[in-house]
């Protein structure tokens, strides 16, 4: 009993210096999971609200299940701390974070497992219920356990970190009139009534109605509305992303030249064959042409084709990707890199629908939809005559832009996940997620190579990351990459802001120090960095700095009035605050 108390100790203060409380931004870290600290009364009254609208069968059961979902996240950390100790000590974190995070107060009995054998016996004491305690204030005594909530925490926590079903028993409980609640904890196998108390943890037959409707209803709206329907390959719902399929979708039933702008890495390629695949050359080719890659001496032969000894090395005839894209869809990327000489013949192709293969004079006609795409100012290339204006229009008749990732931070948790299912599947690994500071990290992060190093981002964390767990800060971003990310960024690896890994960090710690700068002028900089790289949006700088819209606005009101004039932040216009929501 001794041992175990010293290791429910030890487990505690382990646990209590993993808790960061954020004043500035107005959260809790346990780990890297974000925590709440909510007052236990209405925790009580919603409880309540449950129980008087679906019955106590139903509301045992919903709350039951979210104890359990709560346990298995815990497990998570249990886990992370089993490489440094026993599997009692490791399973100890459990109980622990139950009575750290104000549940209830938790005091082991007896513990007795074995995981590689998956023997397991526990038997708790519970003190100071919460639930035990509010269920009896609002019913009076009951003739059955009530600390369901709980008891779903210790099923899921134990059966997570056991890998076997682990069910828990309430054989006493204060809500039945007991001094204090014990539970008792073995394999499901070992419970002659398990089916009896099993019943909670799966959904109701209502829930199971309710998802059927509710996937007749997509069903439905894909049907009636299939023109709004997103390709496969392609997720969105931010506004940005939104403008620029619904044009993608006109051009798609007409067969005008498109042209589509954005960043390297924002995915026209994706929008090319969208369209391709959207309008009526879905059943022809597709051929995709990098213009960037290839030689500018083969840039004609590659697109218009060659005859056998037009050229030394030319040993045999062979059509070029116009020809190869006939009746289909040919998609040049990187247009504003090509060379003069076949920019010309570009435009005849264009205009003609006509081409001669480098080495021969015969003319070919070929029926072939134009998409192309660049990162350049086409405009001023034309206007530094390295492209022709002629070409250029031809090009332009139907422009699309596509919004650079830092433009569609509604999308990147819904990316995110995409690419966290894709690359789990191609490196056999399974894994929980993201923390909670890594899913913040990938939304504060300004994603200067857009959705391609998100893809990428996100495959390393995959490989880094132990299976069975959740992917965080460390394993999305290298230690040199973090360095250089920091200023923009706006966390260190442990998810605070460092201003050590600033070039010039140091430096402006030493100015603070001896009285050069003050922190108030120090945090004017910060804000006045945040709003300018936000073009004046309060709602965008608000979330590149970790604060609320109401915060920020506080503390430009404060540095006005504290800093003197010329210092000072102006206030920007405010922009409608975004929900960001996590899938």
């Amino acid at each position: 009993m001794s041992k175990l108390h010293s290791i429910a100790r030890a487990a505690s203060d382990d646990l209590r210096s993993r808790v960061h409380f954020c004043p500035n931004t107005g959260q809790i870290w346990l780990h890297e999971h974000r925590m709440l600290l909510v007052h236990a009364e209405a925790q009580a009254l919603l409880r309540k609200e449950l129980i008087d609208s679906l019955g106590l069968d139903r509301a045992r059961g919903l709350l039951t299940r979210m104890g359990y979902a709560s346990g298995v996240r815990d497990a998570e950390l249990a886990r992370t701390r089993s490489q440094d100790c026993s599997d009692t000590e490791a399973f100890m974190t459990g109980p622990q974070l139950h009575t750290l995070e104000g549940i209830v107060q938790v005091t082991p009995v007896r513990l007795e497992l074995d995981r590689m054998a998956g023997r397991f016996y526990g038997e708790f004491l519970w003190e100071n219920s919460w639930e035990g305690q509010w269920h009896r204030h609002h019913y009076g005594q009951h003739s059955e356990p009530v600390c369901w909530t709980q008891i779903g925490y210790a099923c899921g926590y134990a059966s997570a970190f056991m890998g076997r079903p682990i069910l828990f028993k309430e054989v006493e409980c204060v809500g039945m009139g007991h001094g204090n609640c014990r539970i008792i904890g073995k394999p499901v196998e070992e419970w002659e009534d398990a089916a009896g108390h099993l019943r909670y943890f799966t959904p109701e037959s209502i829930a199971d109605q309710l998802i059927d409707l509710q996937t007749q209803v997509v069903q439905l709206r894909s049907t009636i509305g299939e023109k709004e329907k997103l390709p496969a390959d392609m997720i969105g719902i931010s506004p940005g992303f939104k403008r620029a399929f619904d044009l993608l979708r006109q051009g798609a039933a007409s067969q005008i030249t498109v042209l589509l702008l954005g960043e390297t890495g924002v995915g026209k390629e994706l929008f090319a064959r969208a369209l391709h695949a959207m309008g009526t050359r879905r059943d022809k080719p597709f051929i995709a042409v990098n213009c960037a890659a290839i030689p500018a001496e083969l840039v004609e032969s590659e697109l218009f084709g060659v005859e056998r000894g037009a050229y030394t090395g030319a040993q045999a005839a062979r059509a070029g990707r116009f020809e190869r894209a006939d009746g289909g869809t040919l998609f040049l990327d990187e247009i504003g890199d090509l060379p003069l000489p076949a920019q010309s013949k570009l435009l005849r192709v264009l205009q003609d629908g006509e081409l001669e293969r480098v080495g021969d004079h015969r003319v070919r006609r070929v029926d072939v939809r134009m998409v192309a795409a660049t990162n350049a100012d086409l405009h001023r290339l034309v206007k530094e005559g390295r492209f022709r204006s002629d070409l250029y229009y031809r090009l332009n008749p139907f422009q699309i832009q596509i919004p650079p990732l830092r433009e569609r931070k509604e999308d990147i948790s819904f990316l995110a996940k995409r690419f966290l299912e894709k690359h789990c599947a191609v490196h056999g690994k399974k894994l929980r997620g993201f923390t909670d500071k890594a899913k913040r990290a990938l939304l504060t992060y300004q994603w200067p190579g857009n959705i391609r190093e998100l893809q990428n981002m996100i495959e390393r964390g995959v490989i880094l990351a132990p299976s069975g767990t959740r992917i965080e800060v460390s394993h999305l971003f290298s230690c040199a990459g973090a360095e250089e990310q920091a200023p923009e960024f706006g966390l260190g690896l442990d998810g605070n802001l460092d201003l050590n890994t600033w070039d010039t960090g140091k430096e402006l710690c030493e100015a603070v120090f001896n009285g050069v700068r003050t922190l108030d002028q120090v945090e004017a900089m910060l804000i006045e960095t945040a709003v300018d790289k936000a073009h004046g949006n309060l709602s965008a700088a608000s979330r590149m700095l970790g604060l609320t819209r109401p915060q920020l606005a506080y503390r430009l009101k404060r540095l006005q009035e504290a800093i003197p004039a010329g210092t000072a932040v102006e206030p920007a216009s405010a922009g409608q605050d975004e929900a960001l929501p996590w899938r």
